[in-house]
């Protein structure tokens, strides 16, 4: 028996202005068995954190390369 599932999340390459993003929100409500699309505001901790791994992800990489 196999799993159902409930949910998909889809995440954006890069912010994307509003106005922008609407067309693609059309397209995924078009899609069979979706029921919904709500975006997602960027925000300034989101940011915050995507630096802050950004930044943890390079420390490491520098421990393994650096002779």
């Amino acid at each position: 028996m196999t799993d159902r599932i409930k949910a998909l999340t889809v995440v954006l390459e890069k912010d994307m202005r509003e106005d922008d993003a609407e067309g693609l929100i059309r397209v995924i409500e078009m899609l069979r068995g979706v029921l919904s699309v709500k975006a997602h505001v960027s925000d300034p901790s989101h940011f915050a954190a995507t630096e802050t791994a950004r930044r943890e992800l390079i420390r490491s990489l520098w421990e393994v390369l650096k002779p």
